[in-house]
């Protein structure tokens, strides 16, 4: 089990209202915790969520039940004051961060990249929550590729519901009330789990006219993942939902159709016959001995992988 014995740490969280908090407390023997710590970005009014109108953040500690209710009394909880305001870049966090063992929490999407980067820096493990574009990101995609994150157990429906003080307009019929729905949503973790070593079944044959090459890539297109033909042991151009079946037993990454630009999105769309295609991942089935790929079709670099790593 993941969490048998380890500290758990939610930083970017209320943890007075948290589902987070809520969760790993109120399971906190079933899960074998040693400790629970959520943080609180300014906010110390009870009734709102992370408004960030206080001037000072608190975070809470929970070493488990006491008294034998298995209910996370409030004389349980350790109440204790930051200096600052509780950004998880501060060094207050930080020396938290280093005292966990797990993260999980939910956090800004704004800083994705600069939050991710943190948890390397510090070599944790976690479960976070990110939108489905930080795939394609040029700081997380390379992460991705080389098997240091992977997609967790998705969101029903590829959404999330969030506290938020907006309106929400969403078009679905889930609504949950005081809550705004967030589409392409995602679990981003380093943890190893079933699901990442589950082998995708293929039963389509490959053709050149259902399966195009693009027009500057030597790579074939595959429209939907589960259409990734058994027989063709090319570089093979799928959707970036590719990545929630992705078991890196069956396949690789070679890499990204890179198209030179120093946009934030790695991820270029390839064309066929002139039409450009939505964003792409360039991957192949593991074969025993496969070769290094280095070379360029076209004007245009192809950043397919140079080494392959055999099963």
């Amino acid at each position: 089990m993941h969490f048998k014995g380890k500290t758990v740490l939610c930083n970017c969280d209320d943890p007075r209202v948290s589902n987070f908090f809520h969760y790993f407390s109120y399971n906190f023997e079933q899960l074998g915790l040693k400790k629970l710590i959520t943080t609180c970005y300014k906010n110390q009014n009870r009734d709102l969520f992370s408004q960030n109108d206080a001037e000072q953040a608190i975070w809470l500690e929970y070493f488990g039940d006491r008294n034998g209710n298995r209910v996370p009394d409030p004389e349980e909880i350790g109440i204790h004051y930051f200096k600052g305001d509780g950004d998880f870049r501060s060094q207050e966090c930080i020396e938290l961060l280093e005292e966990a063992d797990i993260v999980v929490t939910n956090p800004p999407f704004s800083l994705f990249r600069e939050y991710v980067a943190q948890l390397m820096k510090y070599g944790k493990k976690f479960i976070i929550v990110g939108h489905q574009n930080a795939i394609k990101y040029k700081e997380i995609f390379p992460l991705i590729k080389e098997n240091k994150i992977w997609l967790g157990y998705g969101f029903k429906g590829g959404a999330g519901h969030f506290f938020s003080k907006y309106e929400d307009v969403a078009t679905a019929g889930d609504h949950r009330e005081g809550m705004i729905r967030v589409s392409g949503v995602n679990w981003f973790t380093n943890l190893e789990i079933k699901k990442r070593h589950e082998e995708l079944i293929l039963f389509k044959t490959y053709n050149p006219k259902e399966y195009p090459k693009y027009d500057t890539y030597d790579a074939i297109n595959v429209d939907k993942t589960s259409e990734i033909p058994m027989d063709y042991d090319g570089v093979m151009g799928v959707p970036i939902t590719f990545l929630d079946k992705y078991n890196p037993d069956q396949f690789e990454i070679v890499g990204e159709f890179n198209n030179g630009s120093d946009s934030e999105l790695d991820l270029a769309k390839p064309i066929i016959n002139g039409e450009q295609k939505y964003s792409r991942i360039a991957i192949r089935r593991r074969q025993t001995n496969p070769k290094p790929v280095s070379y360029e079709i076209g004007e245009l670099p192809v950043s397919m992988a140079a080494e392959a790593i055999a099963p």
